[in-house]
């Protein structure tokens, strides 16, 4: 199965891990600041910063893009909850 690493630039943790994996999932395991309120209805709280890597994520989904656009969030934000690890390396922050 491929791999790919994301280092958390907020508490300097990078981890391997299996392509397909959603940042979010990854964030929760390590204590990284990306945070999430959809449990609670508030949408776009995971929202991240994507230092590096941005090629090496999935494409943002019509749902991730329109709340993107919503939050006026800038070219590099994405959501933690809909990103996906396709490869390579990654480098996140807390938006």
């Amino acid at each position: 199965m491929a791999k790919a690493t994301v280092t958390f630039e907020d508490i300097n943790v990078t981890v391997t891990v299996p392509a397909g994996t959603r940042v979010i999932e990854i964030s929760e395991k390590v204590g990284s600041g990306v945070t999430y309120g959809c449990r609670e209805g508030d949408c776009g709280t995971c929202m991240m910063k994507v230092s590096s890597g941005w090629n090496n994520l999935s494409e943002p989904s019509v749902l991730e893009d329109k709340i993107l656009r919503d939050n006026f969030a800038g070219k590099h934000n994405r959501l933690a909850c809909q990103a996906q690890v396709l490869g390579g390396e990654v480098s996140v922050r807390p938006a």
